[in-house]
Order: structure tokens, then C-alpha cells, then sequence
């Protein structure tokens, strides 16, 4: 098991921590755990973080509507999103 910066693209069979959870985190009896140190520094918020931030909280929203099928629906433009995580 690898522990370190999360990687640009999405991997299929990688999970994302929080610093909290990275730091306190111990692997199952007999897995090997490589930690990468780094000196990574987190970017300053960006417009598209609050793009982002405001899709999920559309995205939420319209869980609890139902969708009307006259309106088409047209793509939204490709930037960062955030997934929402329940019971957090």
C-alpha cells in the first residue's frame, strides 16, 4: 500500500484520506505501507473550486426533485468536481 499525494487522474483502485486519517492510518497485518514524503504544498482556492463547490451543491439539491424531461439537459463544462459523501 502506497500513502501519498493524490495522483491527477482518477485510479479505479485508489482511495482518497484526509490528512487526519492519512496520519493515523495502520494497514491490515502483513501489508507493507510506503509512505511518500513529500513537501507538497496545497494550491490557494481558485475560481473553479467554488464552480466545483456550487455543482455539488446542485447536484444535491436536484436529488430531492424530480427531473422534468421537457428541458434538455446540455453537458456541464468540464472543471473540477467535488463528490458528495454521505453520512460524514
Amino acid at each position: 500500500m502506497v500513502l501519498g499525494p493524490l495522483p491527477m487522474n482518477r485510479e479505479p483502485h485508489a482511495y482518497e484520506l484526509c490528512e487526519q486519517h492519512v496520519n493515523s492510518f495502520t494497514a491490515p497485518r502483513g501489508w507493507q505501507v510506503i509512505r511518500l514524503a513529500t513537501n507538497f504544498e496545497p494550491a490557494p482556492p481558485s475560481p473553479d473550486d467554488l464552480l466545483a463547490l456550487a455543482d455539488a451543491v446542485r447536484e444535491a439539491g436536484s436529488r430531492t426533485r424530480t427531473p422534468q424531461a421537457s428541458k434538455p439537459q446540455t453537458p456541464p463544462p468540464a472543471r473540477p468536481r467535488f463528490r458528495i459523501v454521505e453520512g460524514g
